[in-house]
């Protein structure tokens, strides 16, 4: 079980996990080794998520997720395997943090008259800016 907070659990079997070369620098070892993780966690058959979190989540991680709903996490900062598992599972955690947590509601305000009214002031001294840039063919006798 991967510990998201102490209310929220996810269990491993919800996870798959797959080792990918890595590219970039190396040497043969680059070649030879599959140290990149590619996490794979289905969203939407998650039974351990709520819709509202689930639907968070799906924002939150933009590009990440496939049509399907799938959640994919590439993992490649370090040359090791084991420390790209750990990279990739706390990646998730961390996304589910930010899911976890509920957005406050807007509260609906209205300009106060001070702010209306210099929005006015300052719409009317701009108008008066470019009205004196006009071009007035009566001014240009010659």
């Amino acid at each position: 079980m991967i510990e998201v907070t102490p209310t929220v659990k996810i269990d491993e079997s919800e996870i798959q996990l797959e080792f990918v070369r890595a590219s970039g620098p190396g040497g043969q070892n680059v070649n030879k080794v599959s140290s990149a993780v590619q996490l794979r966690f289905d969203i939407l058959s998650s039974p351990s998520l709520s819709p509202e979190v689930k639907e968070r989540l799906r924002r939150q991680a933009g590009k990440r997720v496939t049509a399907e709903g799938v959640l994919i996490i590439d993992a490649r900062r370090f040359r090791s395997q084991e420390q790209n598992r750990q990279d990739a599972i706390q990646r998730l955690v961390a996304l589910f943090q930010k899911a976890l947590v509920e957005p406050k509601p807007r509260k609906k305000t209205r300009p106060t008259v001070t702010s209306s009214a210099q929005r006015v002031f300052e719409k009317k001294r701009r108008g008066l800016v470019k009205r004196t840039r006009r071009f007035d063919p009566s001014e240009w006798e010659g």
